[in-house]
């Protein structure tokens, strides 16, 4: 009895799951999607023709990478590189995401398009994805030019044309 249960709680949420039949990842060439997303202050995040750059991130670590990268840069350059930066955190328990998420990333001096909610998900289903890195995609005309997948703050600073971090002696 507990395993047919199981066995139809488990179809239940799988047939609730966004599903999108023509999801494909992003590749050069790509036109990309329309995104309807607001950042940490529920502000609308627009990206369109003039958006040269969004970074997206699925993961902590890499979030704070990204973050601690943008927040190190002066004011405004996240603007003058017209870049869009998309989190993910729709995997986040709503009280962590209440309670001290929102919160942090309040704190941050640029915007943060938000994936909160499993139905955004089918939002940024087309954007690829490796574990352990942002994916950081280059747009032309609203259109993908250049898709990379970023590890390492130096190699994002590098692909952004951002100055080299100064080493510490």
């Amino acid at each position: 009895v507990w395993a047919i249960a199981l066995a139809a709680l488990i179809c239940a949420v799988a047939l609730s799951l966004p599903v999108r039949a023509d999801a494909a990842p992003l590749t050069e060439g790509s036109a990309m999607p329309t995104l309807s997303l607001n950042d940490q202050h529920d502000k609308p995040v627009p990206i369109g023709p003039q958006t040269r750059w969004v970074v997206f991130t699925a993961e902590k670590p890499v979030s704070d990478m990204v973050s601690a990268v943008l927040a190190a840069e002066p004011a405004g350059v996240v603007d003058s590189l017209r870049l869009v930066y998309v989190a993910d955190i729709s995997g986040m328990p709503a009280l962590v995401t209440r309670m001290f998420a929102m919160p942090k990333l309040r704190e941050l001096p640029f915007p943060i398009a938000l994936v909160r909610e499993a139905a955004q998900l089918t939002q940024v289903a087309d954007i690829p994805r490796v574990k352990g890195t942002a994916t950081v995609l280059r747009l032309d005309n609203g259109r993908v030019a250049q898709v990379a997948t970023i590890r390492l703050a130096d190699e994002l600073r590098t692909l952004l044309g951002l100055p080299a971090k100064p080493t510490t002696p």
